[in-house]
């Protein structure tokens, strides 16, 4: 297939060129996007906690839990639609990156609605089960209906820089996730505290805020898609791709399903944790919520890394190029050792200074953040291990063995740690209980991937795939000459 099919002013080649260059070049803007995006939040927690209260802060902490597993399964669903995008970008198949685009826009709108309306009506029961604390429960319910409210803005915000990723365009996200932050940090302060002619919203108001800015952002990204010509954009006959195409949809489900599972995991895991948080009180809670916060800092390099492992090791695949894959996998695990190794550094040494911002430094919280921080941040050097090996396997499909990796290291042995220490530890069995489950993660995640049964994997049946594509571009497709015909079927994956 020639790389005219897809134009090279539309697409970025993560298949050609030193590895270790376009990896940092892919996962800085990813890492910038994911600083942003936590800063916006740890700011919004800021002006939550010293201007709303703790109560306030213990209630978005139990919020932001619910909403991250309730869409946890739309996160795997966009993980395995940026994959398939990845894997037609390095073949140069046009119409398979559109027609993915399409099936997935086209499911994932009407799951977002349904998220929505059904994260309304059950948000109050979701809280009870939980054990939210009697004093935040209100808040809580506020603040986490608006942002159910808000649910399919942010989730299609999201599956479209999650594609552009796919693309291999890192920077266009970044750009517009500028915007967003910019709008709501504009925003949060004003709609909390009713500055101006605007109304003083409190907890609401920081909601709010965040709707208005992904939506924003979300409709300027769209418009940048189209007016830039990308391979995503569905224009006139295209269109009819946004009604879910059969094969890409059971790939997409089939794929998804196992890492949305993974994130339900991690989520259910982090739910039966704050249960037992919730019991040791508010001032605990909060200090956990702060230390969340934090941490979230620290897990951006391993995520940054994750996501450009899968996209540059998806297109390689794509392009039968294996030879690359093994070594974007080996910088992935050097730049994670450096990078989130320097975060962890930096937090220790300034552990008490950050907390305050989101406790005030006279808050009784503050010491149980800093012992929270010191007994667990050391794990995720371990956790971006894991990451890496992660993003590189399942850009091939292969998602079970992760699942399963993941049941072990939340339940048996991050959970099982909690429960079965805590009589002899006290709290610092909760807190000791995150590097555990982590260090378990990174050890079965190398046996998974020096195993090597993951090569095996696909994502779609590559003969099926060839024949579908060559079928659209017979028969009224997409690209603008139809003389290439030769079988498609030359790209299929060969085994390292």
């Amino acid at each position: 297939m020639s790389d005219a099919t897809i134009p090279r002013k539309t697409r970025h080649d993560l298949t050609t060129g030193s590895i270790a260059i376009t990896m940092i070049l892919f996962a800085l803007p990813t890492l910038g996007s994911s600083a942003l995006q936590s800063l916006n939040g740890s700011i919004n927690a800021v002006w939550v906690g010293r201007f709303i209260g703790e109560e306030a802060l213990a209630a978005t902490a139990n919020g932001n839990i619910l909403m991250f597993l309730l869409v946890s399964f739309v996160f795997g669903f966009g993980m395995a639609s940026t994959i398939l995008i990845g894997q037609a970008v390095g073949r140069r198949d046009t119409d398979m990156a559109k027609r993915t685009m399409g099936t997935a826009l086209g499911s994932m709108i009407p799951l977002s609605v349904l998220i929505a309306v059904g994260g309304w009506l059950f948000a109050p029961l979701l809280l009870d089960l939980l054990g939210t604390p009697a004093s935040a429960a209100e808040l809580a319910l506020i603040y986490l209906r608006m942002i159910f409210v808000a649910m399919p803005a942010t989730l299609t915000f999201t599956l479209l820089m999650m594609a552009l990723r796919g693309t291999g365009d890192s920077v266009t996200p970044l750009r517009f996730m500028f915007l967003s932050v910019g709008i709501d940090l504009l925003l949060t302060p004003v709609l909390i505290l009713g500055l101006g002619p605007f109304p003083d919203w409190g907890i609401f108001g920081s909601a709010f805020a965040t709707a208005i800015a992904n939506t924003v952002a979300l409709i300027g990204m769209g418009v940048t898609i189209y007016l830039r010509g990308s391979v995503l954009a569905l224009r006139g006959a295209e269109l009819r791709y946004l009604k879910a195409d059969r094969t890409i949809l059971t790939s997409m489900i089939s794929k998804g399903l196992p890492m949305g599972l993974q994130m339900i995991v991690i989520s259910t895991a982090a739910l039966t944790m704050l249960s037992l948080i919730n019991r040791e009180g508010v001032q605990t809670t909060a200090a956990y919520g702060a230390t969340q916060q934090l941490w979230t800092y620290v897990q951006m390099p391993a995520m940054a890394l994750s996501a450009a492992a899968s996209a540059m090791a998806a297109q390689n695949i794509g392009a039968g190029q294996w030879g690359r894959v093994s070594a974007i996998t080996r910088w992935g695990l050097v730049f994670n050792l450096a990078l989130t190794g320097a975060v962890i550094t930096l937090l220790t040494v300034f552990d008490e200074t950050f907390l305050g911002l989101f406790l005030g430094s006279d808050s009784a919280a503050v010491p149980i953040g800093r012992r929270i921080l010191i007994m667990a941040t050391w794990g995720y050097l371990f956790f971006g291990v894991a990451q890496v090996l992660f993003g590189t396997m399942r850009a091939n499909g292969y998602v079970i063995g992760p699942l399963i990796v993941m049941v072990i290291s939340m339940y048996p042995v991050r959970l099982g740690f909690a429960f079965g220490m805590y009589p002899v530890l006290g709290t610092d069995a909760l807190w000791l209980s995150f590097p555990a489950g982590m260090v378990t993660t990174a050890l079965m995640g190398a046996g998974l991937y020096m195993r090597g049964r993951w090569r095996r994997g696909r994502m779609m049946p590559s003969e099926e795939a060839a024949q579908r594509s060559e079928g659209y571009r017979a028969h009224g497709g997409t690209c603008a000459s139809c003389s290439d015909l030769a079988p498609t079927t030359a790209w299929k994956r060969q085994h390292a």
